[in-house]
């Protein structure tokens, strides 16, 4: 074995490091010394900040404006509810009415929601039911779905489903029109916008229909309607941008809810004529195509309006959250300045002796 040692120009002198304080780590470091007379005032400030800003969005949330109306088996709504128990009659064509009155008016931008309970779009299997290159336009996932779509991707003749999967197959299908009335004679439709309510990285990236866009009929060719949809994807609007896969009722519902209990964005009141301001105070009325089955589950169905603020909707949970964790740090904090201010003083007196 030799012992003879490379010469300068060698491989392993050329992958040395060059001899500069950047790389040989040898660049001025601070090493902080944590004391309680440094560690003890951040706690303090954590938890009055964090309580600060938690009492900041719960003030905010007390300002927006909502109405919940349960529709479920709300009057006739009950005959429809008992319909659609069967699901031999869940073609038959159902209606209702549901009648609410707002005390005061919802100012600015109003938003209309539905809303579920108990239902679980979080279930893992459900939430990986979708093909997202079909989703995308893609033509051979078009015709090829993903085995994630199972068994939502095919008929039993072969036909492909487009869009495949649970989540699409079970899209909320209840057609809500809001209407008011000044007077008992007087029945105003109130004008909504069913667009710009997804995401905008969604309905412009993650969703897009299928070539030729400009005939969806001949690109929708040789694919077939989920199993529980009344009509293809290229008959949901008669929109051209707002169809297919772009439809924005279908992205809203394929973003999956994180809580079993949500709300989705329907429509969004489209500031015109008596509605410039808002909602006017007074009688409401909702009419209802009662098509989404929802006592299999044990569910509820809702129609919620509601203004917004610039720190989101009507909810405290964020705020009660804050205020939690900032009163959970200043315990901490108490605790740990008891116990500091203790043994300082037990070991200032062993110092003395």
């Amino acid at each position: 074995m030799s012992n003879r040692k490379d010469p300068p120009g060698s491989q392993p002198f050329m992958k040395r490091p060059d001899n500069t304080a950047f790389k040989q780590q040898k660049l001025p470091a601070w090493s902080p010394t944590l004391k309680a007379e440094t560690v003890l005032p951040f706690f303090f400030l954590s938890g009055v900040a964090c309580i600060m800003i938690g009492v900041l969005l719960i003030i905010t949330a007390a300002g927006v404006q909502e109405i919940k109306v349960d529709y479920t088996e709300e009057r006739d709504c009950a005959d429809c509810y008992s319909l659609r128990l069967d699901r031999a009659k869940s073609i038959i064509d159902c209606a209702c009415t549901v009648f609410f009155s707002l005390s005061e008016a919802f100012k600015g931008d109003v938003f209309m929601y539905y809303g579920l309970t108990n239902f679980h779009q979080n279930q893992r299997h459900y939430m990986v039911s979708r093909d997202n290159a079909q989703l995308v336009g893609r033509q051979y996932n078009l015709k090829n779905p993903s085995i994630t779509c199972v068994p939502f991707d095919k008929y039993k003749n072969g036909t492909p489903i487009a869009p495949c999967g649970a989540i699409a197959n079970s899209i909320f299908n209840d057609t809500l029109q809001l209407f008011y009335h000044p007077d008992k004679n007087t029945e105003t439709p109130v004008p909504l916008l069913k667009t710009d309510i997804s995401w905008f990285t969604d309905r412009t990236v993650k969703f897009q229909n299928p070539s030729p866009k400009d005939n969806l009929t001949a690109a929708f060719a040789g694919t077939a309607r989920p199993f529980y949809w009344w009509k293809p994807a290229y008959q949901l609007s008669v929109e051209e941008n707002n169809n297919g896969f772009v439809n924005e009722d279908l992205i809203v519902w394929m973003r999956q809810a994180a809580f079993p209990s949500f709300k989705k964005l329907y429509r969004q009141l489209n500031r015109t004529q008596e509605f410039n301001e808002g909602l006017p105070a007074g009688n409401y009325s909702v009419k209802i195509s009662y098509n989404y089955p929802v006592g299999k589950f044990k569910g509820r169905k809702s129609v919620i309006l509601s203004t917004v603020s610039r720190l989101g909707g009507h909810s405290n949970f964020l705020g009660v959250a804050y205020c939690a964790s900032g009163t959970i740090i200043l315990i901490v904090a108490i605790i740990l300045t008891v116990v500091h201010l203790k043994f300082r003083k037990k070991s200032l007196g062993l110092e003395e002796e």
